[in-house]
C-alpha cells in the first residue's frame, strides 16, 4: 500500500487593520477559541501592506483565512473554522 501525498501543515492568517476594533474583537475570539482547540499557527497581517489583499479584502476586514481560503469575515465565524479544521 502506498501513502497518500504529504499533507502541508495548516496556516491561518488574520488580515486587519491598524486601528481596527473588529480586528482586535476578531483576534480575542481566536484566542479564546485557542484556549479550548488546537488551532493552526496564526499570522496577523495588515491588509494596508500588500496592494491585493487591499484590493480583495480592504473592505472586509478583519478577515479570517485559512490556507489562504476565507472563513470569515467582521466577526470570527467558530462553527465553520472548527468544521474546516476537520477535513481531511
Amino acid at each position: 500500500m502506498t501513502a497518500g501525498p504529504a499533507r502541508l501543515p495548516s496556516s491561518l492568517t488574520l488580515l486587519t487593520r491598524a486601528d481596527c476594533d473588529l480586528c482586535r474583537e476578531m483576534q480575542h475570539a481566536l484566542q479564546v477559541l485557542s484556549a479550548s482547540t488546537a488551532l493552526p499557527p496564526l499570522t496577523v497581517l495588515d491588509v494596508d501592506s500588500d496592494p491585493e489583499l487591499c484590493r480583495r479584502f480592504g473592505l472586509k476586514v478583519p478577515v479570517l483565512l485559512f490556507d489562504s481560503t476565507p472563513v470569515c469575515s467582521q466577526r470570527l465565524d467558530g462553527a465553520e473554522l472548527l468544521r474546516l479544521l476537520k477535513r481531511p
